[in-house]
């Protein structure tokens, strides 16, 4: 799923809660980024307490809503959703580009989604000549209807049953399906090993995780608890799963989400980070912060999650990156958003994060990509960097 579709924020600002994908980490980046180190821009866009972790910032996309990108096995290309009237996307599609070279200003880059419909969480399959990525497309090229607010203004996404799973060549012909079942299927994301996928599906009645092989054989299903399990990614080893839940505990939080399900929505305003083995087992809660934390990603050290969260305001927004240990210590805001930064993904040698942000934009709410280089700097040099 995808932007357009988060709390309380302007509906246009806020890109869906659903982060879909997972760096590998035993395949070494062949990027070269020699051209890269003469272009990056002026660092205004960083903010004082950015410095720590961003060495450098460059806006990689302008106009529209850009979420969700994700980097392929290889390092050296994004795959991303996207609604940008500019470029005839009206509702989001996938496309891919070389964040290092490519230039958006010049024009849209290539799309993958060429069959339309409504389209999300894009991922590189190992090798880098497919993609795989959810459409509602085997239900028409038109774009699926919005669902309105419910009484008393209370936010609720699309759970469109009409996603499927499937998978494209870099010149948007599909090459297979995936899942084929009735219900939602969406939020696929690949190991770094190379050898599973995990997604969210809603084919047992419940909105749960499920793996499978790459080519859609041998489907588990992970997790069983009553709840939106969604945005799965895994470590960089391959052996563990992150990902956001709802965890409905009243009555009148069961009956609400019960009901919300069977008209097709859910809503995505509570939810917390868990913890599991890849197969599901030993699944644990790491944080207790209150309100919507999602957009889960592993920090290259495989310790440590990054991820947005909105839970020092009670107006829903901004959502900010924060750092967390695996035991849910060692809190660590990252980054000074003043309405919306999510999506954090590291690059396959860790070195570069690619996120979205309401920064910069050049009207209202517009969300783009920006590209930073990442460091860890000790709190002690934090002064003197912001002093530069």
């Amino acid at each position: 799923m995808r932007p357009s579709e988060i709390p309380l924020i302007p509906l246009a600002a806020i890109i869906a809660l659903a982060s879909c994908g997972e760096r590998p980490m035993e395949q070494k980046s062949t990027t070269k980024t020699t051209a890269l180190q003469s272009t990056w821009p002026d660092d205004s866009l960083i903010r004082p307490l950015e410095h720590k972790h961003f060495k450098h910032l460059k806006q990689l996309t302008f106009g529209g809503d850009n979420a969700e990108a994700y980097w392929s096995f290889g390092g050296d290309m994004l795959t991303f959703q996207v609604t940008n009237m500019a470029w005839g996307d009206t509702c989001d599609q996938i496309r891919i580009f070389d964040p290092f070279h490519d230039d958006l200003r010049q024009g849209p880059p290539r799309s993958l989604s060429i069959a339309r419909g409504r389209n999300t969480c894009s991922y590189f399959l190992p090798g880098d000549s497919l993609v795989l990525f959810a459409s509602t497309s085997a239900d028409g090229a038109q774009c699926p209807p919005v669902p309105e607010r419910k009484p008393g203004g209370k936010y609720v996404w699309p759970i469109y049953a009409t996603y499927d799973i499937y998978v494209s060549d870099l010149k948007g012909q599909v090459r297979r399906k995936l899942t084929d079942v009735a219900g939602y299927d969406a939020e696929a994301t690949v190991s770094p090993k190379g050898d599973r996928i995990v997604f969210t599906s809603m084919r047992d009645g419940d909105l749960d995780l499920y793996t499978m092989n790459i080519d859609g054989s041998d489907v588990k299903r992970i997790t069983n608890t009553l709840g939106y399990d969604g945005g799965a990614f895994f470590s960089p080893d391959g052996t563990q799963l992150v990902w956001r839940a709802s965890r409905p505990s009243s009555e009148v939080e069961v009956k609400e989400y019960k009901d919300l399900l069977a008209e097709g929505l859910v809503q995505p305003t509570q939810m917390e980070l868990f913890v599991a083995n890849a197969d599901g087992s030993d699944a644990r809660q790491i944080t207790h912060l209150g309100q919507a934390n999602w957009a889960p990603y592993w920090h290259p050290g495989g310790r440590k999650i990054l991820f947005a969260s909105n839970h020092k305001t009670d107006r829903g927004f901004p959502f900010t990156l924060y750092l967390v240990d695996l035991d849910g210590n060692a809190l660590e805001q990252v980054t000074e958003s003043d309405m919306f930064d999510a999506f954090p993904v590291f690059s396959p040698d860790g070195r570069y994060l690619v996120f979205s942000s309401n920064r910069h934009g050049s009207t209202p709410h517009e969300t783009d990509l920006f590209l930073a280089e990442w460091q860890d700097l000790p709190d002690s040099a934090l002064e003197e960097a912001t002093d530069r």
